[in-house]
């Protein structure tokens, strides 16, 4: 029968009480990852240096899930509230309610409220966007990656505790039973060019648990030393693949981060110049209709004298009933975008926003289309992203032609560790017992079909990220050359517009001198001739600030701050 003996369990006891009481440091999403976030931030700022800016990345204060159990989390059918036809109820509108009062004031812009202005909503965006939020976070989810690959490389030490009992039968001799713990510290480090050096050192405790055994516990303690250097394959450069790979990536997201940031400034001022552009749309239709108006009741006016006939009045009537509703759509078009516009820069929808106009003063560029694309060719950042992938994959073919060598391995180890002890214990390194062995492995490359598959496969692609690469160049050339081109195309849209603008004015200051002569058709047409052209005067500035823009944008010249305002290029 197995019992215990009190006087000889005490330094197993112990070292079972050591292990049940060991603080495992919390490594779940409460812990302190402050450490973390200073590696990242630091090492994206210096990937970010060599882009030429100030490595600066804005600070995020990130949120925790909140309740890891929560019971929606774990409920394997989520429920969906999708009531049937005959359970939805909603109440009817009265057909007699006054529309144009309720119309007017759903879509009546706040008077108070958020100012933004273009440099507003940049710095708004920057800071509240979702769109860049995302974005700058997969530039330092590529930074984490680089960190634990960096980590990988590194030193790596392990310890273990491993306690067990054996049992052990013997037909012929004594059953034995015994507890033995075995204690395990040790470090292991990769080589730069292949291969791993380990070493460790392994405490064991062992005691006797049968009273018929001597009742007394021995151990023994020794330190281990092992390497494996590769000679042929995943020997060289393709051992770090992994590791040169992230730090080229990161490099990558550096690049992609800033290309996005440039673009989604583009894209805000895109869309803040759409609502100013809507705003005055708006004020020329207000303008219009004040006409329309006062040429309806000028109209009527003779009609009651009788120096015109009825339809005249009807005509002018109908155009003021249509440049009202016209007016009202223009409204809730832009109350829409307002609202779309709220969404992109992070604002609560419910949010009053006032958006005021602000002067773009941007040079336009005296340069030809040819010179735009050799630009471009040099400054576009995707292109070169796009080239330094082309020699990834070609370094991807160099991997998969070392991995059709042979398995050739320089093994080596040294176990400097003494005899089993007593109760006192001996040193653990006892160059009496110590055993040192060195040898060469060799696995003949009999099976490599696999490896050649994937070295036709690596060829495939490099060849694929190479068109995708003369593609990409080409098409950044036809890009340039065709934003040169839209700069003089909406200048010159601009010029007509303007003197249509012109035109028209004179044509409607004529006709109230001759007011008398005049139709109604021809007040009508005249005034919404006049509409059109400022709408199209309007139309052509947003469209050459956009243009320059762009063009900025294709050939790589627009450079943004950190806080995500533009930075106007140097005018020779």
């Amino acid at each position: 029968m197995t019992r215990f003996r009190a006087e000889n369990r005490r330094p197993a006891c112990i070292a079972i009480l050591a292990l049940c009481t060991i603080q495992i440091p919390n490594t779940g999403c409460h812990s302190d990852l402050s450490d973390i976030d200073a590696q990242t931030d630091a090492l994206v700022r210096e990937r970010s240096k060599l882009l030429g800016g100030d490595g600066l990345v804005p600070t995020r204060a990130w949120r925790e899930p909140g309740d890891l159990d929560s019971e929606g989390a774990r409920r394997e059918r989520p429920e969906t509230n999708d009531p049937e036809a005959k359970d939805l109820r909603w109440k009817l509108a009265n057909q007699d309610r006054d529309v144009a009062a309720r119309l007017s004031a759903m879509v009546k812009p706040a008077e108070t409220g958020l100012e933004l202005d273009l440099t507003g909503a940049l710095r708004q965006a920057q800071r509240t966007g979702r769109e860049v939020l995302n974005a700058e976070e997969e530039y330092i989810l590529a930074a984490i990656r680089l960190l634990i690959q960096r980590h990988l490389w590194s030193p790596r030490f392990f310890g273990s505790i491993s306690p067990q009992i054996v049992s052990r039968y013997a037909p012929t001799q004594q059953n034995t039973t015994a507890l033995e713990v075995v204690n395990q510290l040790g470090v292991t480090q990769r080589l730069p060019y292949g291969g791993e050096v380990e070493a460790a050192y392994v405490y064991s405790l062992t005691e006797q648990l049968r009273e018929s055994a001597t009742g007394r516990y021995v151990d023994s303690s020794s330190l281990v030393l092992s390497a494996t250097l590769p000679l042929l394959r995943g020997a060289g450069d393709v051992a770090r693949e992994d590791l040169i790979q992230s730090e080229r990536n990161l490099v990558y997201a550096a690049r992609s981060f800033e290309d996005f940031r440039r673009a989604y400034l583009v894209s805000i001022a895109r869309d803040y110049f759409d609502l100013l552009q809507q705003q005055r749309e708006i004020a020329n239709q207000e303008n219009a209709l004040k006409q329309l108006r006062a040429l309806e009741t000028r109209t009527a006016a003779l009609v009651e004298a009788g120096r015109l006939a009825e339809f005249q009045k009807n005509i002018a009537s109908n155009d003021v009933l249509v440049a009202t509703s016209r007016l009202a759509s223009q409204a809730e078009r832009y109350v829409l975008a307002l609202d779309r516009f709220k969404v992109r820069l992070g604002l609560d929808v419910n949010a009053s926003v006032v958006i005021k106009s602000e002067a773009l003063d941007l040079p336009e560029p005296e340069i030809t289309p040819e010179a735009a694309g050799e630009v471009a060719l040099l400054y576009r950042l995707d292109l070169q992203t796009l080239r330094d992938r082309v020699e990834d994959q070609r370094r991807a073919v160099r991997n998969s032609k070392n991995a059709l060598l042979a398995d050739l391995n320089i093994v080596g180890s040294a176990n400097l560790g003494g005899d089993q002890g007593s109760q006192r214990g001996q040193p653990f390194v006892n160059p009496d017992r110590s055993t040192i062995s060195a040898g060469l492995t060799l696995n003949l490359p009999l099976d490599r079909e696999t490896e050649r598959l994937q070295l036709r496969s690596a060829t495939i692609a490099f060849e694929q990220q190479q068109r995708v690469m003369e593609q990409t160049r080409d098409n950044v050339i036809v890009e340039a050359r065709s934003r040169v081109r839209a700069i003089e195309r909406t200048r010159f849209a601009l010029q007509l517009a303007e003197r249509a603008v012109f035109i028209n004015k004179r044509r409607m200051e004529e006709q109230e001198l001759k007011a008398d002569t005049v139709t109604a058709q021809d007040a009508v047409d005249t005034a919404n001739a006049l509409r059109d052209a400022e709408n199209s005067r309007d139309g052509a500035t947003t469209d050459l600030r956009n243009a320059v823009l762009d063009y900025l944008l294709s050939t790589g010249k627009l450079r943004v701050t950190r806080e995500g305002q533009l930075q106007k290029p140097v005018a020779e």
